[in-house]
């Protein structure tokens, strides 16, 4: 059996989440170049998971339906684990002192529920491709934005002084 003759997992689909990880890596290195609490990591991650997520609704149920004739609608129960699944996700998502933590985290949630039900749904090389595509994500990416140029910070000093009868002088 060859790569085109699995239902749902050609090179065409592969082309398709391999377009996904590309363009959320745009996204997510813009991003990163602005310092944005979520950034090349989780943006990648939450496209190629979504990517995902419609391939298996697409092509994962093909053996349980016929043709003109709905025997059940399997795209549903993606729909609800997309859902649940984000609940999960937002209970990892921390906030303290305006820095958010755990966004990778959630996104690497969800890109496993993902690769999960493409491994149930009988997609196994989507799965697979994921996974790898994960690992570069979590691997190979904090390298790259190791080499990103760092934007300059800019510090403004500020000085208040209070001068008896209840007046306030401020300089910038």
């Amino acid at each position: 059996m060859t790569l085109g003759e699995l239902a749902g997992q050609g090179w065409m689909q592969l082309g398709e989440l391999g377009l996904a990880f590309v363009l959320s890596a745009l996204i997510g290195l813009e991003r990163e170049i602005r310092q944005k609490a979520a950034g090349l990591r989780t943006y990648t991650l939450v496209g190629v998971a979504a990517a995902l997520f419609m391939l298996v609704s697409k092509y994962g149920f093909m053996d349980v339906l016929e043709t003109y004739r709905v025997v059940l609608d399997p795209s549903r129960v993606a729909a609800q684990v997309v859902s649940g699944i984000g609940f999960i996700g937002a209970g990892v998502i921390f906030m303290r002192r305006d820095v958010v933590r755990g966004l990778t985290t959630a996104a690497s949630v969800w890109v496993t529920a993902a690769l999960g039900m493409a491994c149930g749904a009988g997609l196994p090389i989507l799965a697979v491709a994921t996974t790898v595509a994960h690992f570069i994500v979590m691997l190979v990416f904090p390298k790259l934005v190791e080499r990103l140029p760092k934007p300059r910070r800019i510090t403004n000093d500020l000085q208040i002084s209070y001068q008896m009868g209840g007046v306030f002088s401020v300089r910038s």
